[in-house]
């Protein structure tokens, strides 16, 4: 069995960022929550500014078979290196890496690409999971993850886990809470159990994986002789993977002081996943015209998307400026290709109010007005 790491935090309050070039892990700190990513892509939360773990592990599962699952402890090696990317191509922050099977052998042979976009003041962050199919032939894959929450660093009991068939949010709480939302695309099932030590076996992973009920509510009893932290298995709807094709999903990962809190965190997120999947197909269509669109959302606090459009290369700024005329920020000032382009703004370090964002490109020049309401 490979060693899990743990990296210990020494910084906290404000953001604080580092990695391990060695290990290929990192570890991103924010104001209330720091989210850690181990070399073979295990994701894990911890409040700030106590450093206690909330989140003991979110990773993904792959089951072809009851003697045929894809996990983290006993089949993931490193492709990629876990990273912190220069440039993320969504979000303020972007870790990425990529885990194959090598260190099993065993099938299926998949490899899972891991992009994690991250953001400084949301209180949750999304998954990009791409599972790649490596086989020579398509395999039926069913696809779910290990969401194990670690409430307080707590295991002896006085969880409260629920799942929403309305919200189709899963959250665990003790005091604080973490939560997780599928984005891309609804749940089949949800199973919930007492965590214990090496359960993690193919025959037990699938048979939750193939697990068609909800459950709903799941409450850690302290007075339970095996009582232990609790253990989800959502799971998604067998899906064919041709050989050398691929699937992906989008989840999304949040921690809250309350439940409150994380709900509002994860409806952020679900704002931005919007976003992004809009963005994301705007960017396969031909570019015609300038268009500067209308951010999104509209009033913010304090993230909102800038998306513009441009026929062809030119040198483009995109400025944001106060109601007195004031450069409060500059988010872009480069040559760039003719294309569809998007940014996050982060109005962290400003004060409510109306604001002006305006993109030049060329001769072309459009300003908008946006709200910032704190």
């Amino acid at each position: 069995m490979k060693t899990i790491f743990t990296f210990i935090q020494f910084l906290l309050i404000f953001f604080v960022l580092s990695t391990n070039p060695v290990l290929g892990q990192v570890d991103l700190v924010f104001d209330k929550y720091n989210i850690y990513v181990s070399q073979y892509g295990r994701v894990s939360i911890y409040s700030v500014p106590d450093n206690v773990r909330q989140l003991y592990r979110a990773a993904l599962l792959v089951g072809t078979g009851y003697d045929s699952v894809f996990d983290l402890t006993f089949d993931k090696d490193i492709e990629d290196s876990t990273q912190l990317l220069a440039v993320p191509t969504f979000g303020d922050y972007e870790i990425y890496g990529s885990y194959n099977n090598n260190y099993s052998g065993a099938p299926p042979n998949v490899l899972e690409k891991e992009n994690i976009y991250c953001w400084q003041s949301i209180g949750a962050f999304i998954i990009k999971y791409t599972v790649i199919n490596r086989e020579p032939n398509p395999i039926n894959a069913l696809i779910g993850l290990e969401f194990l929450p670690r409430i307080n660093n707590n295991r002896a009991g006085g969880d409260t886990v629920t799942f929403s068939s309305q919200s189709k949010i899963l959250s665990a709480k003790n005091g604080r809470s973490v939560g997780f939302k599928a984005l891309s695309e609804d749940l089949k099932s949800v199973g919930m159990f007492y965590y214990f030590t090496n359960y993690e076996s193919d025959s037990l992973f699938y048979q939750w994986l193939s697990y068609n009920s909800f459950d709903t509510l799941f409450i850690t009893n302290p007075s339970d002789p095996n009582v232990d932290a609790p253990a989800i298995i959502p799971a998604f709807n067998q899906r064919t993977i041709n050989s050398n094709d691929s699937t992906v999903i989008y989840v999304a990962i949040g921690f809250g002081e309350q439940e409150s809190e994380m709900l509002t965190a994860l409806a952020n997120a679900q704002q931005l996943y919007d976003t992004l999947t809009s963005v994301i197909e705007e960017k396969f269509e031909i570019v015609y015209d300038f268009r500067l669109n209308q951010n999104y959302p509209n009033p913010f606090n304090p993230n909102t998307i800038i998306s513009w459009n441009v026929p062809f290369d030119s040198y483009q700024t995109l400025k944001v400026y106060d109601v007195l005329g004031n450069e409060v920020a500059s988010l872009v000032n480069e040559y760039r290709t003719a294309g569809s382009y998007s940014i996050n703004f982060n109005a962290s370090n400003l004060s409510s109010g109306v604001y002006y964002y305006k993109l030049t490109a060329g001769k072309f020049s459009e300003t908008k007005k946006m709200i910032l309401m704190r």
